[in-house]
């Protein structure tokens, strides 16, 4: 009587490891998009306090704060950092938030997302504050890592 064949062949494991190499070449691309589209969520969300201090600057004043310390926030912008945010600034009621080198790649170069704010003059929303944000104009900051919001 004949035994079976017991295990895999040098062929079947040599497709399975070329499959493996074909799912990582794909994943591994994406997986770094992701990551940072993360970051750049992070800086938003330090943002956030940002951008209801200078609400609030508004309403009470009626006029956008100079900056960070007229708004209530860190007076050095570089005290509001994270993982990959370098400062989150404040300058006449614009908010700029600054990234490293985990967004762009490179040491040399920063990124920047800027949230500009607009009272609405409409009637039925009368003083409410729409917030807009864009990139800045050297283009560090590709379209595809900004939020959804934040693209042309």
């Amino acid at each position: 009587m004949k035994n079976a064949q017991k295990g895999f062949t040098l062929i079947e494991l040599m497709i399975v490891v070329a499959i493996i190499g074909i799912l990582a070449a794909i994943a591994l691309p994406a997986y770094q998009d992701y990551t940072k589209r993360a970051h750049v969520s992070e800086g938003l969300s330090l943002a956030g306090a940002a951008k209801m201090a200078v609400t609030e600057y508004y309403a009470d004043k009626g006029s956008w704060p100079a900056d960070n310390a007229a708004a209530g926030l860190a007076a050095d912008p570089e005290d509001i950092h994270g993982n990959a945010v370098t400062s989150v600034e404040v300058a006449d009621g614009i908010i700029t938030i600054t990234y490293n080198q985990k967004i762009t790649g490179d040491e040399t170069k920063v990124a920047t997302l800027i949230l500009t704010p607009t009272v609405d003059t409409d009637v039925t929303k009368q003083g409410s504050i729409t917030w807009s944000c864009s990139g800045d104009k050297s283009g560090d900051l590709d379209v595809k890592y900004r939020p959804a919001t934040c693209r042309p």
